[in-house]
């Protein structure tokens, strides 16, 4: 309580925040922090269905940096919360283009993105590319078929009484995320729940030594339509297509990019970003020594890394 309390209260304050107009029945909440002559960061949440903090820009220099984030249609403080209507890659890219041009920003930007943030800073970087300065990605997802492959059938080789349960309730489903999709979208809170305490925190699963699926037995309003976005970009094959990030990779290949990846992320094995890492000439890859998605190590190394990245390549 109180380490949230002082943590809290040292984060940066926004010097302006808001909504982008609305679109498509979605206003899309940004916040910018730092220096508003500053050299500008635009940064997003992971998921699908995170949400930004104060917390994201404190590993930037704020006296010399602009650092703009923003919550993804559906998220965080992003109205309304939970909403699936007009809600693709597609629709975030073009939310990006929006907030560009609502905030009168000009020349070339830095993208920051972790996880699912990545993915959707990589898709931005390929649709404009002369938009782009440097990529400064971590946890990379490129939401491709190495990945669907791995989460949902291979990733048993190690978590198989896991992946036998979710299996089993799968019935003939035609694919995990189809099946745990329909569920998370029932009015039935029992299904919610299911959806929930399986399929929907596996990722914490394959992130953990000692693994057990969650026992929650309420789903709160934050937790249910973060959930939801999940499942339902995850059915959808998180509404790209297939491998579509390395097919296009040739339009982002003389941006800078710096790569942070754990040696043993579970959830995102490494092979997919040493392949993007292999197609990007100008991309620095680190290869942090651990285990899981994100921990406390990870999260010092990524402050690092993109600290030290920053003052010698900026």
């Amino acid at each position: 309580m109180f380490g949230n309390f002082w943590q809290k209260l040292f984060e940066p304050k926004a010097f302006n925040q808001g909504f982008l107009p609305e679109a498509d029945g979605h206003k899309v909440f940004f916040a910018e922090y730092g220096n508003p002559k500053g050299k500008v960061i635009l940064l997003t949440h992971g998921g699908p269905g995170g949400r930004t903090s104060a917390g994201h820009a404190k590993i930037f220099d704020l006296k010399k940096y602009r650092v703009i984030m923003f919550d993804q249609r559906g998220c965080g403080l992003s109205e309304p919360k939970g909403e699936m209507k007009h809600n693709s890659m597609e629709d975030i890219i073009w939310d990006i283009k929006r907030l560009y041009d609502y905030l009168n920003l000009s020349g070339k930007v830095i993208l920051r993105g972790a996880s699912w943030g990545s993915t959707v800073m990589l898709c931005f970087a390929e649709k404009y590319p002369e938009l782009v300065e440097k990529l400064l990605l971590s946890q990379v997802f490129l939401a491709d078929e190495v990945h669907s492959e791995w989460f949902d059938k291979k990733s048993a080789l190690f978590y198989p009484e896991f992946m036998e349960e979710m299996q089993n309730n799968a019935g003939t489903w035609k694919s995990l995320p189809e099946y745990y999709a329909e569920l998370i979208n029932s009015d039935n809170l029992q299904k919610r729940l299911q959806a929930a305490n399986q399929y929907g925190w596996y990722e914490r699963v394959l992130g953990a030594l000692n693994p057990s699926f969650g026992k929650k037995e309420i789903l709160d309003e934050d937790e249910y339509c973060e959930l939801k976005i999940y499942l339902n970009y995850a059915a959808k094959s998180y509404t790209l297509k297939n491998n579509q990030i390395l097919r296009n990779v040739k339009k982002i290949q003389n941006i800078p990019a710096l790569l942070i990846h754990n040696r043993l992320d579970m959830d995102c094995p490494l092979y997919s970003v040493w392949q993007l890492h292999k197609n990007l000439p100008h991309s620095k890859l680190v290869i942090a020594q651990g285990i899981g998605h994100y921990n406390k190590l990870l999260k010092k190394t990524i402050a690092h890394e993109i600290r030290t990245y920053l003052a010698e390549n900026d």
